[in-house]
């Protein structure tokens, strides 16, 4: 593995204020992942709305977001990445806003779904933006992408039981302010004329690239792998029965826990084993902590070790399967990444509805009896397309490569 190094005599701290303006929107972006989390109990008992109903935030959210993902690299091509960034941030300031102010569940669902939307420009944006504009080389850039990664996804659940625990809306309106400081800042110290003009690529090219037999594998663990990574994240805050806040606690330790494997552990474990060999390693034991959940689904102390454990499990699998995504095929890596995502988030979509389903069908069990199934599947899939996936095993990727594998990993 290529080191993520900074280069000698350069630091980290030493960079143009424009991709710390992008940084700090991109933690704030990646908070809105995980930040209704600690919130759903909460709306459901104010909005009177059913846990089935109130996992459709997060389904609205990733579904738009999945199905955006074919198409955000064919519209950054076209427009540029500044446009395109400032595009999905106000987007996600005014369906943010448009959701705390609302009173009914079936609109805030409606409202995600923009929100989604905006995500997807501007996470699909963003880090090659920062890679351009960074001092020190493309390993400075990774680290800080990386950072604003991993912190994004450790605090958003905090910060939305911190937010929760006052009202139901906060959380929606502190994304609203957070975004829109960060639109402001990226409209005045983001200069277009500093960027490369961006080669524009077919509509089509992310749907041709899935019949490429390594992305279509990769694209279909993703989307069986997805479905146990939401199922825990999503549907977990019910039977946990906690407040905002211990909600919002328990995430942050899930949260904390992916950042750490996903930046430090993966590059270790991939140095020394092939990928698909990790893949192979790390998705039964995904699955064994989720059969584990269902064993303790009673149990809160139970129950929040297997969140922590699986969010440990969940940074190692994030990081490998979309580094093999970078080196599956020959394609432009734009286009890969957007047909991988979009597959990937789309799985994301199914497993909360789902989850609370069964839950109310059969037992609190169920969900996590099909979130581990599901990651199973996945399994089974890295062993049937061996044959395919045997390129990605084939060597270290480059500094950009990696960088752009990051992209992706941030869009779980």
């Amino acid at each position: 593995m290529t080191s993520h190094a900074p280069a000698a005599g350069t630091s980290i701290l030493k960079q143009p204020t424009a991709v710390w303006a992008i940084a700090f929107a991109s933690v704030v972006a990646f908070m809105g992942i995980g930040l209704v989390d600690p919130i759903l109990p909460a709306i459901a008992a104010s909005l009177r709305a059913t846990p089935s109903q109130t996992e459709l935030l997060f389904t609205s959210y990733l579904a738009v977001t999945g199905v955006a993902m074919f198409f955000t690299s064919w519209v950054s091509s076209r427009i540029g990445p500044k446009k395109t960034l400032m595009i999905g941030l106000a987007l996600i300031v005014a369906f943010a806003l448009f959701a705390a102010l609302s009173n009914d569940v079936w609109i805030i669902i409606g409202f995600r779904a923009g929100w989604g939307l905006g995500n997807a420009l501007f996470i699909s944006t963003a880090l090659a933006t920062i890679v351009g504009a960074a001092s020190g080389g493309t390993a400075s850039a990774i680290i800080l992408y990386e950072a604003a990664l991993g912190l994004g996804i450790a605090i958003g659940p905090l910060v939305g039981g911190l937010l929760g625990s006052v009202s139901w809306r906060g959380p929606f309106f502190g994304v609203t302010v957070l975004m829109a400081i960060a639109f402001i800042a990226i409209m005045v110290l983001l200069k277009s004329s500093a960027m490369e003009k961006p080669t524009p690529t077919k509509l089509s090219a992310p749907f041709r690239a899935l019949r490429r037999p390594a992305l279509a594998a990769l694209a279909a663990t993703a989307l069986f792998y997805n479905i146990g990574f939401f199922v825990l994240l999503a549907y977990t805050p019910f039977p946990l029965g906690f407040d905002a806040l211990g909600i919002g606690f328990t995430f942050f330790g899930w949260g904390l826990g992916l950042a750490i494997t996903s930046v430090w552990v993966a590059p270790l474990l991939t140095a020394r084993m092939r990928r698909t060999t990790v893949l192979r390693i790390a998705l039964p034991l995904l699955a064994l902590d989720l059969f584990a959940a269902a064993v303790f689904v009673t149990s809160q102390v139970g129950l929040v070790i297997c969140v922590i454990v699986g969010g440990l499990v969940l940074g190692v699998l994030n990081t490998v399967l979309t580094e093999s995504v970078m080196e599956a095929t020959d394609l432009p890596r734009s286009v890969a990444s957007s047909a991988y995502s979009a597959v990937r988030f789309l799985g994301g979509a199914v497993a909360p509805p789902v989850a609370t389903l069964l839950a109310d069908a059969y037992s609190p069990s169920a969900a996590y009896v099909f979130a581990g199934s599901s990651v199973v599947v996945a399994l089974v899939v890295t062993i049937v397309a061996a044959k395919a996936l045997r390129r990605v095993d084939d060597g270290p990727e480059s500094e950009r490569v990696e960088a752009e594998a990051i992209t992706v990993g941030g869009a779980s």
